[in-house]
């Protein structure tokens, strides 16, 4: 194979990807200048391949979705049966192949022509896989719709149910998907709680690129797989992680957390944002309340609801209004938890 077919065939592999190239990023993954680019973009179209260019700072190149099938050639029952079979390999996981199904799955459904996507649709829908296991499902649509949110750094909406039941609406700038046994987890760092998070794909909805690009962030972990496995042995050991706000310098609250592994953010001279390590629930209360200054708790929210219970019983037993001694323990001789040091 000569030197400009072989450079052919990987700009090929390359806008194949569902996003848009920039020239000049084309040039350096090829090593080649941009001249040459624009050269072989024009050598593709002649070939049959309908390559759109854009303009403007996010412009750039991209396959659209055409007759034929880049490089493969395959006919109609060819790509439909491999576009099926991709999307069963990654809706119901088969160790080893799962991420490589996805990403396959994403550049085929780049490309398919739309007669091919309806057939693909339609026995999608018609069909109902039998798990060799018990275990969640995932929408193959789902996936390809996150993998190519990933592939061009692009923001993205979705609704999302939390393992009590609770449903919420998220923005999230997506970074890797990962597969773990037989789920599938998207770590992302979410825009509105300010903070990376996981999220089981089986339990989002809707997923949706808003547009939006960001810039790529720094995963506090040595990689996404580190980070869900540390994630999910946190939970598996009960504990929970804050997010407060503590009304005071930002060095005060560093030092008053000792050794507590800890993240303490400078919100201003004198408030910072507070970021616990999982601990267990009543452990995290106490190491707040410790800390001598007023604070703000945004999650979770049952460390909201503890507190709650416990400033209550706090006021009970100071004979705050308000925190009234229960009618049982009123009375001469009675006594609450703070008198004998239970509780």
């Amino acid at each position: 194979m000569s030197e400009t077919s072989a450079r052919l065939l990987n700009l090929l592999s390359l806008l194949q990807t569902p996003r848009e190239w920039p020239g000049s990023e084309l040039a350096g993954r090829l090593r080649v200048t941009t001249r040459t680019i624009r050269r072989d973009i024009e050598r593709l179209r002649e070939l049959g391949y309908p390559v759109h260019a854009t303009m403007g700072a996010e412009g750039g190149y991209r396959l659209a979705a055409g007759t034929a099938l880049p490089p493969l050639l395959l006919d109609d029952e060819e790509a439909v049966a491999i576009a099926v079979g991709l999307r069963s390999a990654a809706g119901h996981t088969v160790d080893g192949i799962e991420e490589a199904s996805v990403r396959a799955l994403a550049k085929l459904e780049q490309v398919l022509p739309s007669r091919l996507r309806r057939r693909v649709g339609t026995l999608g829908t018609a069909t109902v896989p039998m798990p060799s296991g018990d275990g969640p499902t995932v929408d193959p649509a789902h996936l390809t719709a996150l993998a190519a949110a990933i592939t061009n750094q692009e923001r993205v909406r979705f609704s999302y149910r939390a393992g009590d039941g609770a449903r919420s609406k998220r923005l999230v700038e997506p970074h890797r998907l990962v597969s773990a046994g037989r789920r599938w987890y998207l770590v992302a760092y979410d825009n509105e709680r300010e903070d990376w998070r996981i999220f089981r794909v089986d339990r989002l909805s809707d997923p949706y690129p808003t547009g939006v690009r960001t810039p790529p962030r720094a995963l506090p972990a040595e990689d996404a797989a580190a980070y869900v496995r540390g994630q999910l042995r946190s939970l598996a050991a009960g504990g929970i992680a804050a997010v407060a706000t503590v009304y005071a310098p930002a060095a005060e609250v560093a030092a008053r957390m000792g050794n507590a592994a800890a993240e303490v953010e400078p919100l201003d001279e004198g408030s910072c944002r507070l970021r616990t390590r999982p601990d267990p629930l009543e452990w995290t209360a106490y190491r707040l309340a410790m800390l001598g200054h007023e604070f703000a708790v945004h999650e979770p929210a049952e460390l909201v609801a503890y507190l709650r219970q416990l400033g209550g019983r706090v006021l009970r037993a100071a004979g705050e209004e308000g925190g009234r001694v229960p009618r049982a323990a009123e009375g001469e001789g009675a006594t609450t938890s703070a008198d004998t040091g239970e509780g």
